[in-house]
């Protein structure tokens, strides 16, 4: 096993936090990045940093909305539904000025890990209600603020096996533009998938624990499928306005706007908008705009994985879920 200072070039803001990473399991991630085990969770370095600051200075309020994903599950699309449904009021779906038309979802609605990253106590007072942020993280990072308050959570889940392949994709981008990055088959990528051990995973541990949490306190958690999504937009767009205490009025249904959300946030719209052809962001580093819509389609992976590969992670995502009620393809 490679040291972390072989291949962590992270450096920590606290001696408090660098003893705490040295003390931490360390593997190689799926798509071959440094990533460390800590309370059952696989993080890149900074991501823990910024979560644990995150837990440590976050205050809810009871009007926020958090959006919690694994990476690869519908995160962008799951964005620009939420802030649709929730400022329709203020930005009509139909408005040749939306901020969706000139904004990525990413920037609308900011990764809690990327904002406690940059600032580890950041003031977050000014920003007017509702307050949407997204999170990558389990419920049991999540800050006590978060679960003792009224605060909405939705939590959006995938099959694993679209994960792995939208992830990828996705790495295989990231990828080609870091010169000293270091090639991984798509073999040795799925064998760590796998195991769990890849950015916020395992992907299935994180959704048991969110759905857990969303039986005990379905007033505060909604749980979604992005395969339902897909098959019915409409009926959960309902679903996720409904539980925003912001349902959709008859006359809203009469006059069409559940069905413009739909568009307005649809792959085919969003990946066209310049914004998301020619952009960038900044994450852990810049990336354009474009990496964050793939194809989005509900069972790619047949046409990545084999029959061997299928069987394997079937066997481990079932064996984690068994009896839990939760399916995860």
């Amino acid at each position: 096993m490679d040291s972390v200072q072989d291949v962590e070039c992270y450096v920590p803001e606290s001696n408090e936090f660098q003893e705490l990473l040295q003390s931490l399991p360390f593997e190689r991630g799926a798509m071959c990045n440094p990533i460390h085990l800590y309370k059952g969770i696989w993080y890149r370095a900074h991501s823990l940093e910024a979560a644990m600051a995150f837990q440590r200075h976050f205050q809810a309020r009871d009007t926020d909305i958090i959006l919690a994903t694994a990476p690869k599950s519908g995160t962008t699309w799951l964005k620009s539904l939420v802030f649709a449904v929730t400022h329709r009021s203020q930005y009509p779906v139909t408005d040749q000025n939306h901020p969706l038309l000139t904004t990525n979802p990413h920037g609308v609605v900011p990764f809690l890990e990327l904002i406690y990253r940059n600032n580890k106590n950041p003031d977050l007072t000014s920003t007017p209600p509702p307050r949407i942020y997204s999170t990558h993280v389990p419920y049991t990072m999540l800050p006590e603020s978060v679960q003792t308050s009224k605060c909405q959570i939705i939590y959006l889940c995938r099959n694993p096996k679209d994960i792995f392949v939208s992830m990828w994709h996705f790495g295989n981008m990231l990828l080609k533009d870091i010169p000293s990055s270091q090639p991984i088959t798509i073999e040795e990528s799925f064998e760590r998938f796998c195991k769990g051990i890849t950015m916020f995973g395992p992907c299935w541990e994180q959704a048991l624990e969110y759905w857990k949490k969303s039986i005990e306190k379905p007033e505060e958690i909604l749980f979604l499928k992005y395969e339902d999504l897909k098959a019915n937009i409409n009926s959960q767009l309902k679903r996720i306005a409904k539980h925003l205490g912001c349902p959709f009025s008859s006359e809203e249904e009469n006059e069409g706007v559940i069905e413009d959300i739909a568009n307005l946030c649809s792959f085919k719209h969003l990946s066209n908008l310049e914004v998301n052809k020619t952009g960038k962001l900044f994450f852990f580093q810049v990336v354009e705009n474009n990496v964050f819509f793939s194809k989005g389609e509900v069972g790619d992976w047949i046409n990545i994985l084999t029959p061997s590969m299928v069987e394997k992670l079937d066997q481990v995502v079932e064996h984690k879920l068994n009896g839990s009620g939760l399916t995860l393809n």
